[in-house]
C-alpha cells in the first residue's frame, strides 16, 4: 500500500465514521448550538463538506485562491441525507483527484498559503501530502466536537470505534 492508498484509506475511515455521527443526530436537534457564536449540528456538517471542496481548489492550485467556488454558500439543508446527497459530486471530485496522484507527487507538490500571513494568520508552505492530511484531521475534529455537543445535550452518541 503506498502513500495515496493510505491517503484514500483514511478519508473513507474519516467519513464512514462522520457519517456514522451525523446520522445519529435527531433531526430536530440540527439546528441546536451551544451558544449563538457556534455552529449548529448542521452548519457544522456542512463546513465540513464544503471545506472538502475548498482544499480540493486550494490544492488543485497549489496554494490559495482568490475568489473560490462555493456551492453550499446560501443553501439550507434541513436534514443529514440531503446534504450528503448535495456533496456527493463534491466529494467524489476530491477521492478522483487524489487517486490521480502519484506517491512522489505527495511530497514534490508544495501549496503556498503564504498569503494568510498577510490576514493575521500564519502563513505556510507545506507538501501535497502534508495538507491532504490536515484535511482528514480538520473532519476528524470536527466529529469529535459533534459528539461533545450531543453529549451535551444527551444524544445517544454512536459508537464509532467498530
Amino acid at each position: 500500500m503506498n502513500g495515496v492508498d493510505l491517503l484514500i484509506l483514511n478519508f473513507e475511515e474519516v467519513r464512514r465514521r462522520s457519517i456514522k455521527i451525523w446520522n445519529a443526530i435527531p433531526t430536530e436537534r440540527l439546528r441546536w448550538k451551544p451558544d449563538s457564536n457556534a455552529l449548529s449540528f448542521i452548519e457544522m456538517i456542512e463546513h465540513v463538506l464544503a471545506a472538502e471542496y475548498f482544499y480540493l481548489q486550494i490544492i488543485q492550485n497549489r496554494g490559495s485562491i482568490p475568489d473560490p467556488i462555493r456551492p453550499y454558500k446560501d443553501m439550507d439543508f434541513s436534514n443529514v441525507k440531503e446534504l450528503l446527497a448535495f456533496s456527493e459530486p463534491y466529494r467524489e471530485q476530491f477521492i478522483v483527484y487524489i487517486r490521480s496522484l502519484t506517491a512522489e507527487e505527495l511530497f514534490e507538490i508544495k501549496i503556498d498559503r503564504t498569503d494568510l500571513y498577510q490576514l493575521g494568520h500564519t502563513g505556510y508552505v507545506r507538501s501535497l501530502g502534508d495538507m491532504l492530511l490536515r484535511y482528514g484531521y480538520h473532519e476528524a475534529v470536527h466529529a469529535g466536537q459533534i459528539l461533545d455537543y450531543m453529549r451535551t445535550i444527551n444524544i445517544p452518541r454512536p459508537d464509532i470505534w467498530d
